[in-house]
């Protein structure tokens, strides 16, 4: 069966879920309220961080496949994080563990498809003003590397999918499990909050590199497929395909997708993996959050003793070494 209903509808059915509110009694602006039951079930929680900076968790099942009809609008700068569940719209599909950015600018009318699933979702909405005021100090910087993500009303917002990394999800499992209340998880929650921002921004800045690097003599669909094979490699941390089935996957030709990735990538399809394993390894143990066999398991790293050498080959340090160094300094 198919749900379809306008935003409007949509809106409405949300405004009369907010009757079951349930306000943090050390907070009144983070507030729970159960998804509409003519939807599915679970539920929905709305934190104000600050004027302007809103997070939003979403746990929810949906009963049926639901469509949502969306007039064209005017966005905030959004950013969809899906730990698991997906949904589709006019410029995105977005599935487990993978993350959307929307910029601000145009929405086109579209509509917003989701199918009948259980969905476990963080959003983070920033007003352009409030995003801009991050880089008032760097003009230049934000000119040259984030001018797409704020566009003015009369252009089409910019959009891009990617997968969620290690140090994302870990940083998405402390918003779910914050352990504070009252103005010290208000501030806890926005600096996690900014903290996916910052990681995202990190990527983005690393892609519009690899997209300079990138020759002219590659179509720009070889590129496309290019980076929708290492989406798919990091998707698959545990068990990466062979560089043929990749390369079948996204429909190129081994050679070209072997050639075509070290032009956009500056290495190797594995010598990318391998390098991203270590680096999101490095990121985790700074947390202090895992200890060195848990790291090691999370980036897909199956033996202990040969994700120690690789680690210390690269950082100069063996993984228990550098955790523990990072915690003095």
């Amino acid at each position: 069966m198919t749900i379809t209903i306008s935003e409007q509808a949509f809106l409405e059915l949300m405004e009369e879920a907010e009757e079951t509110a349930q306000h943090d009694p050390f907070d009144p602006l983070d507030v729970t309220c159960k998804y509409p039951k003519q939807l599915g079930q679970g539920y929905f929680r709305f934190l104000e961080l600050r004027p302007g900076l809103n997070l939003e968790i979403y746990n929810i099942r949906l009963r049926d496949r639901l469509i949502i009809n969306c007039p064209e609008s005017h966005n905030f700068i959004e950013y969809h994080f899906h730990l698991f569940g997906e949904h589709e719209d006019k410029y995105a599909t977005v599935s487990d563990k993978e993350y959307a950015i929307y910029g601000s600018g145009c929405t086109p009318r579209g509509k917003i498809d989701g199918p009948e699933q259980k969905a476990l979702e963080v959003t983070i909405c920033i007003e352009p003003e409030i995003f801009q005021s991050f880089f008032s100090n760097s003009t230049e910087q934000f000119t040259a590397e984030l001018r797409s993500l704020i566009r003015p009303i009369d252009r089409e917002y910019y959009t891009r999918v990617a997968t969620l990394t290690p140090i994302m999800q870990n940083v998405l499992s402390h918003i779910l499990r914050c352990p504070y209340r009252g103005i010290t998880k208000r501030i806890y929650m926005e600096a996690k909050a900014l903290e996916l921002v910052s990681l995202t921004l990190n990527e983005e800045d690393e892609m519009q590199t690899s997209a300079r690097r990138a020759p002219q003599s590659l179509k720009p669909e070889t590129v496309e497929r290019i980076y929708r094979a290492k989406a798919i490699l990091l998707q698959n941390l545990h068990n990466p395909p062979s560089l043929v089935s990749l390369a079948q996957q996204v429909c190129l030709s081994d050679r070209t997708l072997k050639q075509g990735f070290r032009q956009v990538f500056g290495t190797t399809v594995f010598g990318y993996l391998h390098d991203y394993r270590l680096e999101q390894a490095r990121q985790l143990l700074e947390t202090g959050d895992m200890n060195v066999s848990e790291v090691g398991q999370t980036i897909g790293f199956a033996s202990r003793s040969y994700f120690a050498i690789a680690f210390k080959k690269k950082f100069g340090r063996n993984p228990k070494d550098y955790q523990q160094h990072k915690r003095f300094f």
